[in-house]
């Protein structure tokens, strides 16, 4: 009997933050209409609340491809901006913003909501934060597990590719991603456990679930975790990208991650195992540095410029990457090294303005823009 391959379909979930585009902060009661508006627009499910009311979240339908994954978030964030402009607002596709206090944010009035605001209180409250999450159909359940066991590894690379989180409240943090500090306040985050199989982490997960403390696997904030409402491997470490073609190429490498490690168990491989103690080494570094100063390469035991790792991985999944045509994708995360990521230009943007005799709020500002501006570019 021929064994079954994986669908390796893509489903893409972006979370957008809200702006007012003459104050240019986030608008902390958006209009019950414009989600109304938007829900009406689309398909069932691809765009739905948050857990704060300045925030939206769009989900393209399962994709057979990275091309249909491109057009779908096309449409969605067209979409979103055309609705949103009517109100005088704009999705921003960016994990922070410059300037807004998470202290004038309200919740969205939802039970799921709720209870978390009730639980997790000003954990909760401080979530002014936006991601990004790729899903990888995989059919069968020990192999999602296996492939998050593998798949940890290479968080980081994604992270670093990622990053649009530099300010927080008005200050420059000094970190590519400040989100992840905020969503590491959350329990259950971070770098997943290992597992021997899907029913050693279901028969986790039910303890949780039955001593009352949460309801399902839905609570699990991972950065990769199998997903609980649908047959696929969930990637959820990175910052959400202004930029369409970020977000493409992040989604095209991680494909190309899961259908690589499936490879090397047909022909009974794996990758090498890495605790999370060392993972989570890398996982700071670009977290604090992006791409700028490389990251621990634990086989030569030693720190690597991240155009090498990023080489390096591309030959991993040569394979791969002619598997699902996404070349070109794939050869825009070189971009991403050598031109910056999202966080590299807001703080030059910054920074340029700052030196030209700008005030700090005139200079925040025009972070926004250029934000709001990239979101929309191409849609």
């Amino acid at each position: 009997m021929t064994q079954k391959h994986p669908s390796f379909t893509i489903g893409i979930e972006e979370e957008y933050l809200l702006v007012d585009r003459e104050t240019r902060d986030l608008v902390p009661d958006a209009p019950d209409d414009l989600l109304d508006k938007c829900q009406a627009a689309l398909e069932e499910g691809q765009v739905s609340p948050e857990f704060l009311r300045s925030q939206i979240e769009v989900g393209t339908r399962v994709c057979e491809t990275l091309a249909a994954a491109r057009e779908e978030l096309r449409h969605l964030r067209a979409t979103v901006a055309r609705i949103s402009a009517n109100y005088g607002l704009a999705p921003m596709a960016a994990s922070t913003h410059p300037f807004a206090k998470w202290s004038g944010q309200h919740h969205t009035d939802k039970e799921r909501y709720n209870i978390l605001a009730r639980d997790l209180q000003v954990v909760a409250r401080r979530m002014v934060i936006c991601g990004m999450h790729v899903h990888v159909g995989l059919d069968d359940d020990d192999l999602r597990v296996d492939i998050m066991n593998q798949a940890s590894y290479f968080l980081p690379h994604l992270l670093a590719l990622s990053t649009s989180s530099p300010f927080w409240q008005g200050e420059m943090t000094g970190l590519k991603s400040y989100r992840l500090s905020v969503f590491d306040e959350l329990p259950r985050t971070g770098i997943p456990e290992q597992f021997s199989g899907f029913r050693e982490y279901e028969r986790t997960i039910n303890v949780l679930v039955s001593a009352g403390l949460i309801e399902d696997a839905t609570k699990i904030w991972w950065d990769l975790r199998p997903s609980a409402r649908f047959p696929t491997i969930e990637m959820r470490v990175t910052d959400v990208c202004p930029q369409l073609d970020d977000t493409i190429a992040i989604a095209a490498l991680f494909v190309c991650i899961c259908r690589m490690l499936y490879r090397l168990r047909r022909r009974n491989q794996r990758w090498r195992y890495y605790s999370p103690f060392l993972i989570n080494e890398n996982r700071w570094r670009a977290q604090r540095y992006g791409c700028d100063e490389g990251m621990v390469d634990y086989g030569r035991g030693e720190i690597v410029p991240f155009s090498e790792l990023l080489e390096e991985l591309v030959e991993l999944i040569a394979e791969d990457i002619e598997y699902f045509d996404c070349r070109d994708d794939v050869a825009h995360a070189r971009s991403i090294v050598a031109n910056g990521t999202s966080a590299d230009r807001q703080i030059t943007r910054y920074k340029s303005l700052i030196d030209a005799g700008s005030t700090e709020e005139d200079a925040l500002k025009c972070v926004v823009d250029g934000l709001v501006e990239e979101t929309q570019l191409g849609v």
